[in-house]
């Protein structure tokens, strides 16, 4: 099932210490409804606004043939192809007006709203205060993310409380607890990134030099059960995250993701504590490698 945290808008927001007690402390996700409301973003992001704001900026933008960046491709953990390019052809492409030959998703994981888009922080907050005084820190990243539905996040965990904020659109996660360690595929891949020529085909170029990647295989949407017999024994947790909601995506949860076209969203990376639970996470991953469950 997935839990709610029902707030009142404005007025309201979760007790920091109850917020710890009840979902943090156990390491359980939920979804918080009402908790963006109070946001500009939500009324003004819309694509003329964006054009207006920041449509000759320039950012990051992840380029893939299949919307499968940083993914297990045959023997290759393979990463987009990273393009320069201003916020107003993204929105062109998003819109249908430009061909763009694959899958664009602007994706930057490395606080791309405060590095890149710093124009648009005053349309929502820099940080979640009150999750800030639950954990006794500021986020360490404020990420930005506008794609194409074809664009897909293959399963993975972070070592961050996630707090994921959807503004316009709707996301669609598969979680799985870290508990479920045991019976989740791993393997090791050399990795590798997608190139387009100048043909408009793309090709995959190894990082020649570069440590293999460990990464997880399976495709939860349509997962291989004959070769991964042990993920029968996983027990996923699908939910949706609309716009104005805020998903409570605790550390180490594996997590996989798709969207709607153009969906907006934007997530706090809080830096998770290195306390007992992570070395029990340790040992679990330690004793699974063991077993086999690779």
């Amino acid at each position: 099932s997935t839990y709610y945290f029902q707030t009142d808008g404005l007025l309201e927001s979760p007790d920091p210490l109850q917020f710890y007690r009840d979902w943090i402390g156990p390491n359980k996700p939920c979804i918080i409804r009402n908790a963006l409301s109070h946001w500009p973003a939500l009324s003004r992001w819309t694509p003329d606004y964006l054009r207006e704001k920041v449509g000759s900026k320039v950012i990051s933008v992840a380029v893939t043939p299949n919307g499968f960046a940083d993914a297990v491709n045959g023997d290759r953990f393979v990463m987009p192809e990273e393009r320069r390019m201003s916020f107003s052809s993204v929105l062109d492409i998003l819109e249908g007006k430009q061909q763009g030959g694959g899958v664009f998703y602007v994706q930057k994981q490395c606080s791309n709203l405060l590095d890149e888009l710093p124009e648009l922080t005053d349309d929502l907050q820099p940080h979640v205060s009150w999750m800030s005084a639950a954990l006794g820190k500021l986020p360490d990243a404020v990420n930005f993310w506008l794609g194409e539905a074809r664009a897909v996040t293959s399963m993975h965990k972070d070592h961050y409380e996630n707090l994921y904020c959807v503004v316009s659109g709707e996301k669609n996660f598969i979680l799985l607890p870290p508990t479920d360690r045991p019976f989740i595929p791993y393997g090791t891949y050399q990795p590798a990134v997608y190139r387009q020529r100048d043909d408009g085909e793309f090709e995959v170029v190894d990082q020649t030099g570069s440590e293999k990647v460990p990464w997880i295989p399976l495709d939860p949407l349509d997962p291989d059960l004959d070769r991964y017999p042990e993920y029968r024994r996983a027990r996923p947790l699908r939910c949706s995250v609309k716009a104005g909601e805020m998903l409570y995506l605790p550390s180490l949860w594996f997590h996989h993701v798709q969207q709607s076209h153009g969906c907006i969203a934007v997530n706090f990376w809080y830096d998770m504590e290195y306390d007992i639970k992570y070395n029990y996470f340790q040992l679990l991953e330690a004793l699974s490698e063991v077993t086999g469950s690779t």
